[in-house]
């Protein structure tokens, strides 16, 4: 994630609604659970690059953790929604395919693609040179870290040694931001941060609503959609930081990350990549180019 985060809709929305503080039903900057993604035409090009045995059913099975609004969430339905799963749609229209959404918990994703039972992993996965040891990336998208904290409630990310920090598990921010920042508080005899994990992001986010913690640290479009999302009740905690790609997760090594990198630089080209990003409100992390394996590159 992380990387990634979310503030999943629905069935989490139901109980954020019944304590006040979160509505993730839809998408606050011109996103919406019912807006059809345009319409994209296939391209050649990107088919022709195809590893042997990908859509040979006629499908893109597409590993996704909907739990990260706006870029990949549910609608009332329980159908993946976001800017990240319009992106994946797109994929799959490029290479003639029909999107099948595989749901899974987020650490089940690269295993999934590295054990071929899903083509792609797409869940705003932070593309870092140690997840490139198991999969290959496809950059689509640029996000930050951005902090947050309850309206009133001033946090300084880089002087928060004491306090408390809500963070989804096994995102960027839980495995590698927050830990770092709390080292840094032991080595200079402060308190540590006391990092709280919760399984999804709106859990995370309703714990800063409610005053359970502190902050809530997650992905910029994340965070940024959960304070216009809270009616007044979350403020932005500093600027955005540690700017990194986004990627698309496949099979390392096996020609799958050049199939996707021509059907994303296809949708850039065509207008439907900007298009969709504008429509959720994210457009300010868009991209021209789509390379692979950025972090490496760097």
């Amino acid at each position: 994630m992380r990387i990634r985060y979310a503030v999943p809709a629905l069935a989490a929305a139901a109980v954020l609604l019944l304590s006040g503080c979160v509505d993730n039903s839809t998408p606050s900057a011109g996103g919406s659970d019912e807006a059809s993604a345009p319409a994209i035409a296939a391209d050649d090009a990107a088919i022709a690059l195809l590893p042997e045995g990908v859509g040979d059913d006629g499908k893109l099975v597409i590993g996704i953790d909907p739990t990260y609004a706006p870029n990949e969430f549910k609608d009332a339905d329980g159908n993946p929604i976001g800017w990240g799963a319009e992106l994946a749609e797109g994929i799959a229209a490029k290479f003639g395919l029909t999107p099948e959404f595989q749901v899974s918990k987020f650490d089940n994703i690269i295993p999934s693609v590295t054990g071929g039972k899903a083509d792609i992993g797409m869940s705003s996965f932070t593309d870092t040179i140690e997840r490139q040891e198991q999969v290959d990336f496809v950059n689509y998208y640029n996000a930050g870290i951005q902090w947050a904290s309850a309206a009133g409630n001033e946090v300084d990310p880089e002087n928060a040694c004491g306090l408390k920090v809500a963070v989804q598990a096994t995102t960027y921010e839980d495995t590698d931001e927050v830990p770092a920042k709390s080292e840094a508080c032991v080595a200079a005899g402060k308190p540590e941060i006391e990092k709280v994990q919760f399984d999804t992001q709106d859990a995370a986010t309703n714990a800063v609503a409610l005053g359970q913690v502190d902050a809530m640290s997650a992905d910029s479009p994340v965070t940024l959609y959960a304070i216009a999302q809270t009616d007044g009740k979350l403020q932005a905690a500093g600027e955005t930081f540690d700017i990194a790609p986004y990627g698309v997760a496949v099979a390392k090594d096996s020609g799958m990350a050049e199939a996707v990198q021509a059907a994303l630089q296809s949708m850039v080209d065509d207008g439907s990549y900007d298009e969709i990003l504008d429509a959720w409100g994210v457009a300010d992390g868009g991209i021209s180019e789509i390379t692979i394996n950025a972090a490496s590159k760097g």
